[in-house]
């Protein structure tokens, strides 16, 4: 068994694209060798900004050598057929082994020594490297056949165990050599195996290993920032970025003017994270420090003191430009900023930025008027009409990722209303919370899914390019965080008459909400079947009613009283569903009841109009307990009495007692839909 090295090394791979290439690779490999019967103990790839490597265990130096037998014609078919087989195996007919009057080609494969397969392996998994983005370079690039890589490639390393294999690419040949650090040892380092790997770019300044190199920004970042009293604002994504920008990764604390910190420090952390790939830092407060954590590449001998300096003037500035849009906005008011909407469309079809803001203005309005009478309506038509309005700031269109966070902080310094500020502000979040807030938030995303059902425009499979199932998704949190008794078809259908549409999608978004809530309620693991068993009585689009129903039922069904009743209502409805019965007769039995019976009538008689009190007043639990009463009844009936029975009168009686059985558990859910 032997350790195989391979180094591709490169100009700078940029750091999105290394976590992906080195699974990539690890893929490919397996692959590649798999096809000629290898199969690595383990598998390691590394990725640093100049050298994808792989470090594959434990190969086999050679392959074992195979027999593989291939079917062939009939002894008797056509000498066509027999000429075709021969020619694909390369065979003669002497050759071939006749069994049962077919005709077999045994093709004996010996084995192959590892390197060389290793050495046919390499390229093809080079040339077939599936690069986000990668180019051609040299002369060779005059034709679209030459090599292709994310940068230009500039030398090999492969090695299994201590030996050399020899790979050539585009006149590139493998061999043992590689770089260390391109500052700190910019010359050449022999390789003798996987096993000094690591350890030899180590002593060169490189950090091959990237979980390495992202531990050390972490910590080293966290100790530079205590000594400063200030902490690290949590970024992995920031973290894992500047390790892949570095191969000796050395982060440094810097500070900036607190003079900038009158400008919102979402503004701020954008500015370092986006421009810098700067960490922000809070002081003991949990404020914004004027500080930051930049990562060199290089273990300076000063310390670091020119490269933090360097870094503080391009920052400086930086968020000088981001306070000169801050202050030039800041000038405007929201309402003269509302006609540059008029300019920027929404949707092909769907009218302007402007108009979507009246609307949702408008829905806005209509929402907290209906269902939150205790608020202003007209907080909320305002925080609808400016909703939009950062889109059309100097600051957002610099950060088109601060819209929705803008507008808030612009909203707050114009004097508007708490409640408009919070709407502004929380008009993305996933949730929202708060009356005004959840008015706006609400009338934005249905006014879109209306917008867009209305179009025919739709998600399909796993295909939804304008997010409308999240749109779905944050409504029902909405509506579920703020406890809101909001009737979503009302709702819908005022969204239409707002936008004007000829068609009406009010069932089909009744539809669509009622996935998303399955989804999300089975993602919270609440079982499908009861989710299905409460839809199933159809007609409720109060989803806190709704969901309220659900756990009670699910409460109950794991109780022995739910289990049992149940098992009951099952054999009922499954006696019922063979009779074909599906309403209770009207006559009055002329017998005399068995106990069991006129125990069941009683039973029915009471929990029915205690069940349906319970529904009336929300009271599922309650509804549940009433159904509870029925257990008993129902398995004493089932064990003393003959339902088909002979007396036709009987028989009818017993069916209709079934009958009010079923119906009255179908008035909390319908239990046909519940496993079990």
């Amino acid at each position: 068994m032997s350790d195989f090295l391979l180094e591709l090394l490169s100009e700078e791979i940029p750091a999105r694209m290394q976590d992906k290439a080195r699974a990539d690779l690890a893929k490919l490999f397996a692959d590649e060798i798999g096809r000629a019967g290898l199969k690595a103990a383990a598998i390691e790839t590394f990725a640093t900004p100049r050298r994808l490597a792989l470090i594959a265990r434990g190969l086999p130096l050679a392959t074992e050598a195979v027999s593989e037998e291939l079917k062939g014609p009939r002894a008797a078919a056509p000498p066509q057929a027999l000429e075709g087989f021969l020619r694909k195996t390369g065979l003669t007919r002497e050759a071939l082994v006749e069994r049962d009057g077919v005709l077999f080609a045994v093709i004996e494969k010996p084995g192959r020594p590892t390197a060389a397969v290793l050495a046919e392996a390499v390229p093809a998994i080079v040339r077939a490297f599936p690069w986000p983005k990668s180019m051609r370079w040299g002369t060779a690039s005059a034709t679209t056949e030459s090599l292709r890589w994310v940068r230009p490639l500039q030398g090999i390393v492969a090695l299994l165990g201590e030996d050399v294999v020899p790979i050539a690419i585009d006149g590139l040949h493998s061999g043992a050599e590689t770089v260390g650090h391109r500052f700190h040892h910019p010359g050449r380092i022999t390789i003798g195996s996987a096993e000094d790997y690591e350890a030899k770019l180590n002593a060169c300044h490189v950090i091959v290993d990237q979980e390495k190199r992202r531990a050390i920004i972490r910590e080293a970042a966290d100790r530079a920032a205590a000594n400063a009293g200030l902490t690290v604002v949590p970024d992995e994504g920031l973290v894992i970025e500047n390790a892949g920008l570095t191969e000796w990764p050395v982060p440094l604390l810097g500070s900036f003017d607190p003079a900038f910190l009158d400008v919102p420090r979402e503004v701020i952390q954008l500015t370092m994270r986006t421009n810098q790939k700067y960490f922000a830092l809070n002081d003991a407060a949990g404020k914004l420090a004027p500080a930051f954590i930049c990562t060199a590449n290089i273990a300076a001998a000063d310390g670091g003191a020119l490269i933090v300096e360097g870094n503080r003037k391009v920052l400086a500035a930086r968020l000088s430009d981001a306070k000169f849009f801050w202050e030039q906005d800041l000038k405007v008011p929201l309402d003269d900023v509302l006609p540059k909407l008029e300019t920027m469309l929404f949707y092909e079809g769907m009218g302007t930025l402007r108009a979507k803001a009246e609307r949702i203005g408008e829905l806005a309005g209509w929402i907290a008027e209906a269902y939150f009478p205790e608020r202003d309506p007209e907080t909320a038509r305002r925080a609808g009409l400016i909703a939009k309005a950062d889109l059309a700031t100097q600051m957002v269109g610099e950060f088109p990722e601060l819209q929705g966070i803008m507008g808030g902080y612009y909203a707050e310094r114009a004097g508007e209303k708490p409640g408009t500020v919070s709407a502004l502000k929380q008009q993305y979040v996933a949730a929202v919370e708060g009356c005004i807030p959840a008015c706006v938030a609400l009338a934005d995303r249905i006014d879109t899914l209306v917008a867009f059902f209305a179009r025919d425009i739709r998600p399909t499979g796993s295909k939804d390019p304008f997010a409308l199932r999240r749109a779905a998704l944050q409504v029902i949190q909405t509506i579920l965080v703020n406890g809101t008794r909001l009737n979503l078809r009302a709702v819908v259908a005022q969204a239409q008459a707002i936008i004007g549409t000829a068609r009406d999608v009010t069932g089909e978004l009744a539809d669509f909400f009622a996935d998303r809530l399955k989804v999300q309620q089975r993602e919270a693991g609440v079982r499908h079947d009861l989710i299905d068993a409460v839809f199933a009585l159809g007609g409720e689009d109060d989803l806190v009613r709704l969901l309220a129903r659900v756990k009670a039922l699910q409460s109950f069904v794991a109780t022995d009283d739910g289990a049992n009743l149940l098992a009951g209502y099952k054999r009922a409805a499954n006696i019922l569903k063979k009779e074909g019965v599906t309403a209770a007769p009207t006559f009055t039995p002329g017998y005399a009841q068995e106990p069991a019976e006129a125990a069941l009538v009683a039973a029915l008689d009471a929990a029915e109009p205690a069940a349906a009190a319970a529904v009336a007043a929300e009271d599922f639990e309650g509804a549940m307990a009433a159904l509870a009463m029925l257990r008993a009844p129902i398995d004493a009936f089932f064990d003393a009495v003959t339902v088909n029975d002979a007396d036709t009168d009987k028989r009818a009686a017993r069916l209709g007692m079934l009958v009010r059985v079923r119906a009255a558990v179908q008035r909390v859910a319908d239990f046909s839909k519940i496993e079990g």
